[in-house]
């Protein structure tokens, strides 16, 4: 089955993603965070969107890029499985860390609107879920 064409101008939903994750970027750095990586590979096959600091926490923060809310927030697609994923992500960063004795916490930045479209509305949910139980980290 055959996709519809798109047009030379209209952005496919990898750059929206980029374009989203720029401006989630953006945003926390003007807000005091130090970002440490974009779009993240870990093995076998997670990514993480964004890892940064804030002071002393270590933040994984997912961003969700949507054109418009009419079929809800961005953040209602960071359902059970993808939180898991993002769980397995970050144990995973993590142990290529060694460990590191650092707290940490998974954030979810909004981002509505895309490329060429004027301002953006950008929300940052700080500690939107929990590390799922089945993940125990090395005391």
């Amino acid at each position: 089955m055959l996709g519809r064409l798109r047009t030379a101008r209209e952005p496919d939903r990898a750059d929206t993603g980029k374009w989203g994750e720029a401006q989630a970027a953006r945003f926390l750095k003007r807000t005091g965070y130090r970002i440490l990586g974009t779009r993240v590979r870990v093995k076998p096959r997670g990514e993480l969107d964004l890892v940064a600091r804030d002071g002393q926490i270590l933040v994984f923060v997912e961003v969700k890029t949507r054109h418009s809310e009419d079929f809800g927030r961005p953040i209602s697609a960071v359902d059970r499985n993808k939180r898991r994923a993002l769980c397995r992500a970050a144990v995973r960063y993590l142990e290529r860390l060694r460990y590191p004795r650092i707290c940490f916490r998974f954030d979810v930045v909004e981002v509505v609107g895309g490329p060429g479209e004027p301002d953006p509305v950008v929300r940052h949910v700080q500690n939107a879920f929990q590390l799922d139980r089945r993940y125990q980290l090395p005391i």
